[in-house]
């Protein structure tokens, strides 16, 4: 951020101090006397499974064949839980029976910070909306192999795999 978002002067790195604190150097606004923190996106990403945790969902969308998870962007007014509710609604119509966060990441390409969960839905009976092209349940054996390699899609699964190999999901 180079300019003010209120008042458009230049802006200018200037130390913040909180309770004798400093949270370095920040930009700061010399016509509002603000300091303006950098603003991003925010996203939430699923991983998928079934009740008895033995199969997990990939969607493919945008003509990609890429096998990806569940995700989109938080919408104003709208907190982490609803995002996920509504995102799985909109993108597979499926219902949430319970979540957990299992990690997150910054993703530099769209400036927006992913925050992953683990869910579970209560039916495998997924319906494609328009936002999809496709979607497939696969063992947890299997995703390992099919999931988009070296993405976050494959980093927040095994997460998600290690917390059920575990017995520490939801």
């Amino acid at each position: 951020m180079k300019y003010c978002i209120e008042c458009g002067s230049k802006l200018e790195k200037k130390e913040c101090i909180n309770f004798g604190i400093s949270e370095g150097f920040v930009p700061f606004c010399p016509s509002c006397q603000e300091f303006r923190f950098p603003m991003f996106n925010a996203a939430v990403s699923m991983v998928i499974f079934n009740k008895e945790c033995t199969k997990t969902l990939f969607i493919q969308q945008y003509g990609n064949k890429k096998n990806i998870l569940v995700a989109g962007y938080v919408n104003k007014g709208e907190n982490l839980e609803q995002a996920i509710v509504r995102e799985i609604k909109e993108e597979v119509n499926l219902d949430v029976l319970n979540f957990k966060f299992n990690a997150s990441s910054y993703f530099e390409k769209s400036n927006t910070l992913i925050s992953n969960f683990i869910v579970i839905v209560k039916s495998e009976n997924f319906a494609l909306t328009t936002e999809v092209d496709s979607a497939c349940w696969f063992s947890v054996d299997e995703a390992l192999n099919v999931v988009y390699p070296n993405s976050l899609a494959q980093k927040f699964l095994d997460k998600a795999l290690y917390e059920l190999k575990h017995k520490e999901l939801i």
